[in-house]
């Protein structure tokens, strides 16, 4: 299968929501067979010290099967820069 596009929404903690929508994952549209992992940092936009995300990568059956979706599910976003007992 193949990871073609990611689709995130990214809320602040003032209930702030920044949908953003691209190719692949950090420039990359990685192909994965069976028993295979693919891993990746990156960043998001957040206006606060801590927020969340929840999102979506479409991914391809190869050779040119069917898209389907897999749903990410939310996970917390806490600057290192912050004291985690105020949020």
């Amino acid at each position: 299968m193949q990871l073609l596009r990611r689709t995130w929404h990214i809320t602040d903690s003032t209930g702030y929501t920044h949908v953003v929508h691209g190719d692949g994952v950090v420039g990359e549209q990685p192909v994965l067979t069976p028993g295979a992992r693919f891993e990746y940092s990156s960043g998001a936009p957040l206006a606060t010290a801590s927020g969340f995300m929840v999102g979506t990568y479409h991914m391809q059956r190869l050779p040119g099967g069917e898209p389907f979706d897999v749903a990410v599910p939310a996970f917390s976003l806490d600057s290192p820069h912050e004291d985690p007992r105020r949020h």
